[in-house]
């Protein structure tokens, strides 16, 4: 069983405060991405105990990633005895806020449902998902979507342009926890969530220009300054709708004009070798 894993860019991200130790309370606007990890998922004989795996054995952490995690809660869930083989073969940076651990565990349990041919529905799937990582049930829905509360609380939404989309992540990434807890030391600014819907539903990208924005985005650029200049080259190069994805340290711009992606894209190639840069768009719709 091949499932893809598809990475995210947040248009909007809201922290409106803090309900618990460990969870932020958000509103944001999520958009998925083509670009994608791959999971392949097999089902072992002879009684072998399940494993997980990594295409590149250098990134390690087999036993506590998150796609073994939804492996364990996945066979508690359904009472399932069998046994597998997840190879994850990766192509979403890393620490980069685009989702890429949340997604695998997402496509971790959509795999294992359909080798199982489990009547679990995605909506107890998303409950798992859940406990495992607040992104994890926008993974699992996978389509353009407003995401409320602590992640759990996802609303499909219309976006009608077709985007293109330039990522560019600096070498040096964000960890999550690092960035959230250290913008509790930050006054947060909000961003207008009704006024993006609007102009995405319209295709609005003049007004889309003026209403995106990260709440966390000021505390990234506080630990890893090149965000502020990735944000200002893409903007030098011409493109408008640019934004720090999640909690970075990825860097985004997306148009409707795949010639000036593409130039940017051949730029950044060019002149930050040791970045991760990817050229790709956004997804608005995955049947799963």
């Amino acid at each position: 069983m091949l499932v893809k894993c598809y990475a995210k860019i947040n248009i909007v991200l809201n922290v409106l405060g803090k309900y618990n130790d460990k969870l932020h309370e958000i509103d944001s606007i999520m958009l998925p991405l083509k670009l994608h990890d791959s999971i392949l998922i097999t089902k072992l004989k002879d009684n072998r105990d399940s494993f997980v795996t990594f295409a590149d054995y250098s990134m390690g952490g087999f036993e506590n990633n998150l796609s073994t995690l939804a492996l364990e809660k996945f066979k508690e869930k359904t009472g399932s005895n069998e046994e597998f083989r997840i190879l994850i073969n990766k192509a979403i940076p890393i620490s980069a806020g685009l989702g890429g651990g949340s997604s695998n565990c997402a496509g971790t349990l959509i795999g294992l449902k359909r080798i199982t041919n489990s009547d679990i529905s995605l909506d107890e799937l998303a409950k798992i998902g859940f406990s495992l990582g607040s992104d994890v049930p926008f993974f699992l829905y996978n389509v353009p979507a407003r995401v409320q509360g602590a992640g759990e609380k996802i609303t499909p939404i219309f976006v009608k342009n077709d985007y293109y989309v330039l990522i560019v992540k600096p070498k040096e990434g964000l960890s999550t926890k690092l960035v959230y807890d250290t913008s509790d030391n930050f006054k947060l600014p909000v961003y207008d969530i009704e006024k993006t819907l609007i102009a995405l539903a319209n295709g609005d990208d003049e007004t889309l220009v003026d209403a995106i924005g990260n709440s966390l985005e000021e505390t990234s650029i506080s630990l890893l300054e090149e965000i502020q200049t990735v944000k200002d080259e893409m903007k030098n190069l011409g493109l408008k709708i640019v934004l720090m994805s999640g909690s970075g340290s990825s860097v985004f711009a997306m148009s409707t004009d795949k010639k000036l992606i593409k130039k940017a894209y051949k730029y950044f190639l060019k002149k930050y070798e040791d970045y991760d840069i990817e050229f790709t768009s956004v997804l608005k719709e995955e049947k799963r």
